[in-house]
């Protein structure tokens, strides 16, 4: 569905935690009435393992979806941001630390998420939720052109972005473990 419209702005598929961010975000979009523009399927424990059902509906709501909404769980970064950019949906991170030892924002000025940001990861970054219904307003008057556009840029970066990981990861293996005298 890279170059046809999608019938949700924005999606949010997974485990909202009491007193996190995701039930913040949750009740956000329920209190500005943005659930009936979004794909929004939660649950309150987390499952280790998914069903091939659970599976499909969490990947077309990707595909159906302009944006998807990437709360911070036990840690900043998540399978979801990387998974979205392979559908061309557009990530809205979270950009907050959790607490723990992954970075200090108060030396590292683009921590979290610096890798990506150094990258020039062609995401939505929020610091509080409540600056979603702003987003969704804009995403509303986008055209379908603009839309199209802006996926094929991420799907674009997202290649990119694998391939030089992959090269950086095989340049330091080489240099560690291949390197001969």
């Amino acid at each position: 569905m890279l170059h046809s419209s999608r019938p949700y702005l924005c999606n949010f598929l997974g485990t909202v935690y009491k007193d996190s961010s995701r039930e913040i975000l949750l009740n956000i979009l329920r209190h500005e009435r943005l659930d009936s523009m979004c794909l929004i399927s939660v649950r309150e424990q987390w499952l280790p393992q998914e069903s091939s059902e659970s599976l499909k509906k969490y990947q077309d709501a990707l595909l159906q979806s302009d944006l998807t909404l990437c709360p911070m769980g036990i840690n900043t970064e998540c399978y979801r941001i990387y998974e979205a950019c392979a559908y061309g949906s557009v990530p809205v991170v979270e950009d907050i630390m959790t607490p723990g030892k992954c970075g200090n924002s108060s030396v590292l000025h683009n921590a979290p998420l610096r890798l990506l940001k150094s990258m020039g990861a062609p995401f939505i970054f929020v610091k509080d939720w409540r600056e979603l219904p702003a987003i969704l307003a804009k995403e509303k008057v986008m055209s379908l052109t603009e839309k199209i556009q802006r996926r094929q840029i991420l799907i674009e970066w997202y290649k990119q972005f694998r391939t030089q990981l992959k090269q950086k990861f095989i340049h330091i293996l080489e240099n560690r473990f291949f390197l001969t005298a």
